[in-house]
């Protein structure tokens, strides 16, 4: 059962789905979720499907200037705006009927997986995060995906938005990724290229493209400040073990870092494997943590 939705997020108007479990007659708990950097709600649906068919409410939407959500510039990738999309969304879903208020969980992906850390450490409304293939270091981050050589190079366009921008120039845009590896992208590498140019255009409301402005904020965007914070909420981390967008290693680390109660799920594969030949145990050990912790 899945139907239209939009709630408003600081002024702007984000749209989604809301599914709804037909195996329950009392008040649902519900999870929000939505995409990562780049993204659209498409590509977060199939794991909302295996939740519900588990009992579980979902609430998926786009971020703001992305899909079918309102919101300029248009595809900026902005970190605090995405976050505050979250706890919009979390007020809009309790006042839901059918959903039960104190029970909510989160659930992101990627750039949100970060996101997601970063609302359970302030929000505790949340009663179960899921945070996969995250982001969970930042700066580290940034300086494995932009090597060295090339960091002079990007502050240069990001400075040259800027100016622009303050004489009334629009938000200048670049591709998310490219197949020339010499194109300043927004997500290096052949692996991201392939993927998206093979899922991207099967959703008529994705672009190939981030504001400039969305790589200045993804350098200043720290949060491994928030990762010991999460406790005492239950927190399930799943990482590719061979992921290099949102490097394993670091998120590995970020995991030893946070507090109790946590759960690691390691699977096999690159940072896509979750969406396509590890789907299957990404979407039950997220479906397995969410239900143990929220239908209670």
């Amino acid at each position: 059962m899945r139907a239209d939705v939009e709630f408003v997020s600081q002024g702007v108007t984000l749209r989604g789905w809301l599914y709804r479990p037909t195996d329950t007659a009392a008040d649902a708990p519900l999870v929000v979720m939505t995409h990562g950097f780049a993204g659209v709600k498409e590509w977060v649906a199939p794991f909302a499907e295996v939740l519900a068919d588990a009992g579980l409410a979902c609430l998926v939407y786009d971020h703001p200037g992305f899909g079918t959500s309102d919101g300029e510039p248009r595809f900026e990738v902005d970190p605090v705006a995405q976050i505050d999309g979250y706890r919009d969304a979390i007020t809009f879903a309790q006042q839901l009927d059918g959903v039960d208020a104190e029970r909510i969980g989160v659930w992101g992906t990627s750039y949100a997986g970060a996101h997601v850390l970063v609302v359970a450490a302030t929000d505790r409304r949340v009663r179960a995060v899921v945070s996969q293939v995250p982001l969970t270091q930042g700066w580290a981050t940034f300086t494995r995906l932009v090597p060295s050589v090339q960091l002079p190079h990007v502050r240069e366009a990001i400075a040259e938005d800027r100016k622009q921008r303050f004489a009334g120039a629009p938000h200048a845009t670049i591709k998310a990724a490219s197949d020339d590896p010499l194109e300043m992208v927004a997500m290096p590498g052949a692996e991201v290229y392939r993927w998206l140019m093979d899922n991207g255009p099967r959703v008529p409301t994705w672009r190939n493209e981030v504001t400039v402005s969305s790589i200045d904020k993804f350098q200043s965007y720290a949060p491994e400040a928030f990762i010991h914070r999460v406790s005492p909420t239950p927190l399930l981390m799943i990482v590719a073990d061979n992921d290099t967008l949102t490097p394993a290693d670091l998120a590995l680390q970020s995991y030893a870092e946070a507090l109790e109660p946590k759960q690691l799920e390691l699977l096999e594969g690159g940072h896509f494997s979750v969406y396509e030949e590890r789907f299957g145990q990404a979407s039950t050990a997220a479906r397995d943590f969410l239900v143990r912790h929220l239908r209670k």
